[in-house]
């Protein structure tokens, strides 16, 4: 199910069961969406991430970064990264997403996708550093990209296109039965950038 053509409306659950997703839309202007995004891709550390698959370490054209309140550590793909400390840029975005879902986040992963050809394979967020059914806050800045969902058990899809200065919230088991992912398109030629604020929870 193609929801592209909905006006947004950030109490639409756009899941039909088994979770909650919230499309706010664009919540900036086209000059603070402009602004923020060239102040992300100019100031933050940017890396080229890696995945151990089939016991081989893989480097993605993609880059990442990873940034928190405290220098959490944070496993995925089996690998560990470790927090950098908020920028100012960071700490702005975070606190408007906190306005806007009602919830409250202490780090954030960013993606960097240089061009269409640059997505994200089928996956859930189920680290085991993650708060289990905490809400996810997803900035979009950059090029309009489509971001697809699919039941793990039904694989019902469901796919809305993130716009340029967008916010997107998952949430409750959402990460239990969904799947999300970026799909790669040669038709968009210019960079994204996407921020996930989420919760980490220390052991212990």
């Amino acid at each position: 199910m193609d929801l592209f053509s909905k006006l947004a409306d950030a109490t639409l659950n756009l899941l039909p069961k088994d979770g909650i997703v919230n499309y706010y839309g664009q919540i900036f202007t086209q000059e603070e969406a402009d602004h923020y995004y060239q102040q992300l891709l100019h100031k933050i550390e940017w890396r080229n991430d890696e995945a151990l698959m089939f016991g081989k370490l893989i480097t993605t054209k993609r880059k990442v970064a990873w940034y928190a309140e405290t220098n959490f550590e944070y496993t995925y793909s089996k690998i560990t990264k470790r927090a950098l400390p908020w920028t100012a840029e960071l700490l702005e975005l975070k606190k408007i997403t906190e306005e806007k879902t009602g919830e409250t986040y202490n780090s954030c992963l960013l993606n960097l996708y240089h061009s269409g050809e640059e997505g994200m394979a089928w996956h859930s967020d189920g680290e085991k550093d993650l708060k289990k059914d905490g809400a996810i806050g997803s900035l979009s800045f950059g090029a309009e990209r489509k971001f697809a969902f699919k039941h793990k058990v039904s694989k019902e899809t469901v796919s809305v296109l993130l716009e340029h200065g967008s916010l997107l919230v998952m949430k409750g088991t959402t990460q239990t039965f969904w799947l999300h992912r970026l799909p790669p398109t040669k038709t968009v030629g210019t960079p994204r950038v996407n921020l996930t604020f989420r919760t980490i929870e220390e052991a212990g």
